[in-house]
This record gives C-alpha cells, sequence and structure tokens, in this order.
C-alpha cells in the first residue's frame, strides 16, 4: 500500500530517497526535515514495516502534507535488505533516474547529499564512506568502531572489493544500474545486504566512487544490530569469498575485471 498525493507523479523530481523504519517515531521527522532542507527537490519513500509505535502513521501524515513524500507499506519486519529490494521496485514503477538510500536514525548526515549526488554524474554508485580521508565516526563505542573496521577490512581481502566501506548504507546510484543487477538472487536480509549488491555492482563493471561522510550514532531509539546480523554477514562473505576463488581455478571462467574508474592503489575514488 502506497499514499501519497496522486496529482504530483512521483517520477518528475528524478530522485527518490529510500528510507526503510521499523520504530523510529522518535527521529523520522527530524531526518525529513533535515533532508529537505538539504535536497528541496528529492523525494521520498518511507517504507515501513508495519512499526507498532506509529512511525508508519506518522509517515502517513507526512506524505499527506507534502506532495515529496511517499509511503509503502509492508505486513511486518521483513529486514532491511527485503526493505530496499521493495523500495527499488517502486522507483523503477514510477520512473525515478537516482535512487538513494538513507537511514532513518539520523546517522547519514542528510547534508551531504548534495555532495553525493554531485559525485554521481560521473559514476553509476556513489557510497557515504566513514572510512575514506574525511570520514568519520562519531560517538560510536571502541567495539562497534572495531567491528565494523574489522568489516571492512575482511569484506575488502575475502571478495577482492577496492572499497574502504562496503558495509556503509548512505548510497545514491543511477536506476539503470538498479535494473540490470540480479536482486531476485540478493537472500541478504541485515547490512550484508549492503555488501552484497556493492559486490554485484563492482564486478558488473559499475563506475563506484565513494565520498566521505560523518557518521553519527543515532540519539533517539535503540540500534538494530544484533549478534544474528553479523553473523550472517560473516558467513554470507566468507563463502562468496571462498567461491570466487574456487571458480577463478575453472576453466573458461568469464573475468570480471575493475573498471578503470575504481582501479587506484586504495581501491575505489575517493571524491571530496
Amino acid at each position: 500500500m502506497t499514499t501519497g498525493p496522486a496529482e504530483t507523479p512521483p517520477g518528475t523530481a528524478g530522485v527518490l530517497v529510500v528510507i526503510p523504519t521499523y520504530e523510529e517515531i522518535g527521529s523520522l521527522g527530524g531526518v525529513l526535515d533535515r533532508l529537505h532542507a538539504a535536497a528541496p527537490e528529492a523525494h521520498v519513500l518511507v517504507v515501513d514495516d508495519a512499526s507498532p509505535d506509529g512511525t508508519g502513521e506518522l509517515a502517513d501524515a507526512r506524505a499527506a502534507a507534502d506532495e515529496r513524500v511517499h509511503v509503502l507499506h509492508r505486513p511486518g519486519k521483513g529486514g532491511l535488505g527485503p526493505a530496499y529490494v521493495a523500495g527499488f521496485g517502486w522507483a523503477a514503477e514510477h520512473g525515478y533516474a537516482v535512487v538513494v538510500e538513507m537511514d532513518a536514525d539520523g546517522s547519514h548526515p542528510p547534508e551531504r547529499l548534495p555532495s553525493l549526488l554531485a559525485a554521481l554524474e560521473d559514476a553509476d554508485l556513489v557510497l557515504g564512506s566513514r572510512y575514506v580521508p574525511g570520514g568519520k565516526v562519531r560517538d560510536w563505542p571502541a567495539y562497534r568502531l572495531a567491528l565494523s573496521r574489522f568489516g571492512n577490512l575482511y569484506t575488502r581481502w575475502a571478495l577482492r572489493l577496492p572499497l574502504a566501506d562496503a558495509t556503509g548504507g548512505y548510497r545514491a546510484a543511477r536506476a539503470d544500474l538498479l535494473a540490470r543487477l540480479p536482486f531476485d538472487e540478493v537472500a541478504s536480509e541485515g547490512y550484508c545486504f549492503q555488501v552484497d549488491w556493492a559486490w554485484r555492482a563492482h564486478r558488473a563493471g559499475a563506475r563506484v566512487v565513494e565520498v566521505p561522510i560523518t557518521f553519527t550514532e543515532r540519539a533517539v531509539g535503540r540500534s538494530k544490530m544484533s549478534s544474528s546480523i553479523v553473523g550472517e554477514a560473516l558467513a554470507r562473505v566468507t563463502w562468496w569469498g571462498v567461491r570466487d576463488r574456487l571458480a577463478d581455478r575453472l576453466p573458461g571462467r568469464l573475468s570480471h575485471p575493475v573498471p578503470a574508474r575504481v582501479r587506484d592503489e586504495g581501491g575505489a575514488k575517493v571524491l571530496r
């Protein structure tokens, strides 16, 4: 079910920011305000997984008052990956040229959205990166920062993926890239979803760049991170890496060269 004024064709804005939500009533309104202050022309699709705290109702109210806001209601909590895939499908149906991923908790700075969109002029996929020069993480406990850094280093090694922050969830992509990636094959539900499709994009020859962002720990609500999400990511990345290396040994395997846009000493191109 979607809500939003019917008189304005959604695709006229060109940019759709997909924001998955589950119990984010305390932060969603502020994120929408900051987003539209930074990028007034952008449209937003809130993908709510039947939040029991009223997040979906808040999103409906914002959609009724603002033609740039739309809502996709899902029947229950189904995970981050499936929520984004549903949002990508909605964006394709409504003709958006650019799709952005953004968290609802305020950790992704909406003020950096113009920088991501500017970088997309010469790329297919732009990642908001915490771990390139200029990127920062604020208010995280040491163990969370260590876990995140290790996860990205391990991902880079296991998948031979030249990205500093493949697990990050703040990114912008051209719709034509999303259209040619097999999201019907993506089974990841947690933040491993971000690794999954960044890897698929890289292997498909996408032009990938990273721009620095300051990631700030949520001030309202509680994190959705859990040991099961971490376990899923570790298991899947390990299996993908093993399978990829085994495939290298098979005769006649199609090569996946690193595209020129991301071939440098440190991996993906970094834009400030």
